[in-house]
């Protein structure tokens, strides 16, 4: 769909805000994630050999489980947020006000319907 650069730009720039803050909070996510497993890393440590031996850590694929939800898929998330907000600015750089643009499918929907 075609569309005057003009009236599209607004919209350009709240899309792009909005997914920067979806990556702000991803990163967060990762951030917490990463300080939650030092401290309990911390504490298994500082604990004495007979309760080490007592608790137990988790096993290596619960902590491979955890990564891949907690650290993997929101660092792919980013990536493709990122790679969103590029193409977003290059667009907007490309072209004038008085321009007609044609939008992207996802970039349409999402002034449309604002997901």
């Amino acid at each position: 769909m075609r569309r005057k650069a003009a009236e599209v730009f607004p919209f350009l720039e709240a899309y792009i805000e909005k997914r920067e803050a979806q990556i702000l909070e991803l990163e967060q996510v990762i951030e917490r994630y990463e300080k939650r497993r030092q401290m309990e890393e911390r504490a298994f440590q500082s604990m004495s050999p007979l309760r080490k031996m007592l608790t137990g850590k988790k096993p290596d694929h619960h902590v491979a489980v955890e990564y891949i939800h907690y650290v993997k898929k929101p660092m792919e998330s980013i990536r493709r947020l990122r790679l969103e907000i590029e193409t977003t600015k290059q667009l907007m750089d490309s072209k004038k006000s008085d321009d007609l643009i044609d939008l992207a499918e996802w970039i349409e929907k999402e002034i449309l319907f604002g997901s």
